[in-house]
């Protein structure tokens, strides 16, 4: 898979992006026995702590123009030493073009996950995923460039603008946490901190917290269909939330739930939206990251996880992601190195059982030029994508916004290629 095979460099990594073969969600994953059971992905393939540094390093610097007090950015800056980890490189690369009617060849698929390289992915793209206003369209050198960035890569070509997030859905079990608390005995050698945060990551349910964000998006796209400005679109939405009881009714005006279509730049652009509402549509990708961000705060918690960070809010399932800065994981232990987050793209699939749908991310940026090597594109199946890695204990579903004239989220998505 990768040019090489070094030797770990540390005791225990995590490294995004995908999770491998079988394995169970990550609320089981936490509550079946011990968090890094699985491994992690470093150990796992063979990436090395300066593997791990080089990708958190990439990914900093994409996210540089969406920081608060920044103008946002459509294209990631230059990769410049300065903006960059001591010591890291920077060696990614924007993948090459591919021609238009070039049909792709089938993914390795196996255990609910089908896998190909990033070459072959640009030409299902260019089939399956680039269509606007039904006719194919050729990737371009800027959507090449972002997704070469890896998983966030992936997500990035399909929504268009870097997904800031801000519309997160999570499901959070409060009861079960607090009885946990109370039941469950430490176990033998773990601390407070890490007890605590394990319950926590424990009292998440992602499937759960996917199907809140599917439902939402369902109201927003029916509240859409017949909106050509965006009162109308406002007035249809509330309609819709009172017909299903749904507390998002009572959020406030400045809301990021009420203000999300407003805030979408494709919205805006007269290729786009062009400010009518009727031509855009809700869909759906997902981030996992770690909890611990607070450098203010207690190291123990940078550590095992914050239980009183971005949990939703009780009724609405919101998130509140205003304090995530893609931080990631502490190292506990000599030798610890950990990878900042996950995306997976998800669109505006229609297959209601939750197990068989598809979600497609990244391993890594794409280095083939490097000892990293080329980036890698996975399709995975939802009990793959949500079990997560010891990196990440919080896993949102986040709702944004594309033109209806985009197919980057088709209703369907067959998983590989035949």
């Amino acid at each position: 898979m990768y040019k090489r095979r070094r030797i770990l460099t540390f005791a225990t990594a995590g490294a995004v992006i995908c999770t491998a073969g079988l394995i169970p969600s990550v609320s089981q994953a936490a509550g079946s026995g011990d968090r890094g059971e699985k491994g992690s992905y470093a150990e796992t393939h063979g990436l090395t702590a300066d593997d791990v540094k080089n990708i958190n390093a990439l990914n900093e610097s994409a996210l540089t123009p969406e920081q608060p007090g920044r103008s946002p950015g459509e294209l990631p800056p230059s990769a410049s030493p300065s903006s960059r980890a001591p010591g890291s490189t920077d060696d990614r690369e924007t993948p090459p073009a591919e021609p238009l009617e070039r049909m792709p060849d089938a993914y390795r698929a196996y255990g609910g996950r089908a896998t190909t390289v990033i070459n072959n992915y640009i030409r299902k793209w260019q089939q399956v995923y680039s269509h606007r206003d039904g006719k194919k369209q050729q990737m371009t050198e800027e959507q090449r460039e972002k997704l070469s960035y890896g998983c966030v890569g992936v997500t990035w070509v399909n929504s268009g603008p870097y997904p800031t997030n801000k519309l997160a859905f999570a499901s959070f079990d409060e009861n079960k946490y607090k009885n946990d608390l109370k039941n469950i005995s430490p176990r033998p050698g773990e601390t407070r901190a890490e007890f605590e945060g394990r319950i926590a990551k424990d009292s998440f349910d992602e499937e759960k917290g996917f199907k809140r964000a599917r439902d939402v998006a369902s109201i927003m796209n029916k509240a859409l269909e017949s909106a050509h400005d965006e009162g109308a679109y406002i007035d249809n939405l509330k309609t819709g939330l009172t017909n299903n009881n749904d507390a998002l009714l009572y959020e406030d005006s400045r809301s990021n739930f009420y203000s999300a279509l407003r805030n979408t730049p494709s919205f805006k652009e007269r290729d786009g939206g062009n400010y009518d509402p009727s031509k855009m549509k809700a869909v759906i990708y997902s981030k996992h990251f770690w909890s611990g961000q607070d450098q203010r705060g207690p190291s123990d918690r940078r550590k095992y996880g914050d239980p009183e960070a971005f949990r939703p809010a009780q009724g609405t399932g919101l998130v509140d992601m205003s304090k995530d800065r893609s931080i990631p994981r502490s190292p506990a232990n000599a030798g610890e190195s950990w990878v900042n987050f996950d995306y997976g793209w998800f669109g505006a699939q229609t297959e209601a059982d939750a197990d068989k749908t598809v979600w497609t991310h990244g391993d890594h940026y794409h280095a083939p030029n490097s000892g990293l090597g080329p980036m890698h594109v996975y399709e995975s199946k939802f009990r793959n994508w949500s079990a997560g890695y010891a990196d990440f204990d919080r896993g949102t579903y986040v709702i944004t916004f594309i033109p209806k004239s985009w197919n980057t989220a088709p209703a369907k998505v067959q998983q590989g290629w035949p």
